[in-house]
């Protein structure tokens, strides 16, 4: 398509406005209920937008304050969002599966005014972690089933350190009163909105998303409407020959990821019509919404293509790939992670290319891409057209340009290691070019480890290796100062038993993945083999310290 007209750099809520004499009576969003759904048009989304920024207004919020949102995926949480933005708010997400610690760190951090959340189990935590939460002025409650005094109570129960009711009360405004108090101030003075939105600048903050580092508290990552824009843009003249206006996606990474909270905006801007899910129900709708669109993390493309894959004739494969993803899938993306290079290959081969990139908060998130006139399963892409990407001394990837952010929010330590000394962003992340300019990911660089031979050692190199077997869901090496490597290894327990059946020990499992190791062994020098391995069953999770909330692995503490 000819994405020109939509290149002009603009903040975020401008797309939903700026569109609405076009688009006001169409279908925005598709939100599910029960066995059905139910619409919300444009016109819908932007009354919400609108009366969201008033009652934040009303509550004293200015220009450069900061909101949070904790909330799974809804309709709300990007009327949320915008309505933050387009008063000149810098709009916080904290990820649904933060610890009560993690919460309470980010909303003080952050100096948060506003924090809007939804779900009996996450205003649980919002209560767990009140003692951070003295900046809050308002607590907006997304859901109107949800009941604040029930949750109160049976946090109290439990056992739990929570607030009195007295405390709470004055605070906590369900949406519908938000909503009304925002309409209220709208018929008071017709033109605060517009001039409000029309007074935030490009140059000004406008989203700031706490990095989930494996050690230490995230860091708030401050990132400007332009940083944000410019990367849009370069995105959208990418990826224009795969990109639709009127498209359909199904929605379903997290808003509060910014891959998420990304693929929502190009349907703002776009005008799609998108099909809002969990990561439950995924996978079970593409069948049913037969969306055009599909972004994701690299398990659900992989889930995809095992469930395709069980056919052996090639046609049946076709037939199965397209039936279980509704056969409309014109631009897939995906990321968070490396896609195995067969999964790619299996797409492709059946007439879907899956774009993939590589990138970081820091970033806004994009540095490299894969495009569709322009692409190799064995890399992360080329550069994006707005950014200067080298390699230092040390293989480390440098990044610069208009997307890059400025610097961490209250450390300055860290913004001064971030940086080279002339002001090349240092992603942490080892790479090479190949000869026809692609980049290819090979290490991070802060995972280094040392052997007690002085071998250094790139983990994560080894690590995705078995990103193409089947059996291996999760490979962690370890061997820091160490005589040689070992490896806990997760098995993909539904690829282990459609192999091998139900009811494998943990010493067959082993046995059987040893040969496999070993051929990768192989395929090392001596020093990089592993030597012995464990099978672990139990998942890594979040709630036990494995896993950061954007699911990145914790070596030390695995």
């Amino acid at each position: 398509m000819d994405v020109s007209a939509y290149l002009e750099l603009k903040i975020a809520p401008r797309a939903v406005f700026d569109s609405l004499p076009e688009r006001r009576s169409r279908v925005r969003f598709m939100v599910p209920a029960g066995r059905d759904w139910t619409s919300v048009t444009w016109g819908a989304l932007a009354e919400q937008i609108r009366e969201i920024s008033l009652v934040m207004v009303s509550a004293g919020v200015k220009n450069g304050d900061r909101a949070t949102i904790l909330a799974p995926n809804r309709v709300e949480w990007m009327s949320a969002a915008l309505g933050i933005q387009a008063i000149g708010g810098v709009m916080v997400p904290i990820y649904p599966n933060s610890t009560a610690d993690q919460i309470g760190y980010i909303v003080r951090h952050s100096d948060a005014r506003v924090l809007f959340v939804d779900t009996p189990s996450l205003l649980a935590k919002i209560y767990q972690a009140w003692g951070d939460l003295e900046g809050v002025k308002k607590i907006v409650l997304l859901d109107e089933d949800l009941d604040p005094v029930k949750v109160l109570h049976e946090q109290r129960t439990k056992g739990q350190k929570v607030p009195s009711y007295a405390e709470v009360e004055p605070r906590v405004i369900s949406f519908a009163n938000a909503r009304e108090i925002g309409n209220a101030l709208g018929q008071e003075e017709p033109t605060l909105f517009d001039n409000l939105m029309n007074s935030v600048s490009l140059d000004q903050f406008g989203t700031m998303l706490y990095t989930s580092g494996t050690t230490g508290p995230p860091k708030g990552v401050p990132l400007t409407h332009r940083n944000v824009a410019v990367n849009g843009r370069d995105w959208l003249q990418n990826n224009a020959s795969l990109v639709d206006e009127a498209s359909v996606d199904l929605l379903w990474l997290p808003m509060s990821h910014i891959f998420g909270f990304g693929e929502a905006c190009l349907g703002n801007t776009l005008g799609f019509m998108t099909y809002l899910a969990d990561p439950v129900t995924a996978l079970d709708l593409l069948p049913v919404v037969r969306p055009n669109i599909f972004m994701s993390v690299p398990r659900y493309f992989e889930k995809i293509a095992q469930l395709a894959m069980s056919e052996k004739d090639p046609e049946r494969r076709r037939r199965k790939l397209s039936e279980v993803t509704g056969g409309r899938f014109r631009f897939c993306l995906s990321g968070g992670a490396g896609l195995k290079k067969e999964v790619k290959e299996f797409f492709w081969e059946n007439g879907i290319l899956i774009i993939e990139g590589y990138g970081l908060t820091e970033a806004s998130p994009t540095i490299t891409l894969n495009r569709p006139d322009a692409f190799r399963f064995d890399s992360v892409g080329k550069p994006l057209p707005s950014l200067e990407v080298k390699l230092a001394e040390d293989g480390e990837i440098l990044a610069k340009g208009e997307s890059i952010f400025s610097g961490y929010h209250k450390d300055p330590a860290a913004t001064q290691e971030a940086f080279t000394e002339d002001g090349w962003l240092k992603t942490g992340d080892l790479g090479r070019f190949t000869d026809d300019g692609f980049v290819q990911i090979i290490g991070r660089k802060k995972e280094i480890l040392v052997t007690a031979g002085g071998k250094n050692i790139s983990p994560v190199n080894i690590e995705d290796r078995f990103m193409d077997d089947p059996y291996f869901a999760q490979v962690v090496l370890w061997g820091d100062g160490e005589g040689y490597l070992v490896a806990g290894v997760w098995p993909n327990e539904a690829a282990i038993v459609a192999k091998l059946g139900d009811g494998m020990s943990d010493e067959q499992i082993h046995a059987f993945l040893a040969p496999r190791i070993e051929k990768t062994n192989a395929e090392l020098a001596r020093y990089e083999t592993i030597k012995k391995f464990v099978v672990i069953r139990e998942p890594l999770t979040v709630e036990a310290g494995f896993l950061t909330p954007t699911l990145k692995v914790k070596r030390k503490q695995v």
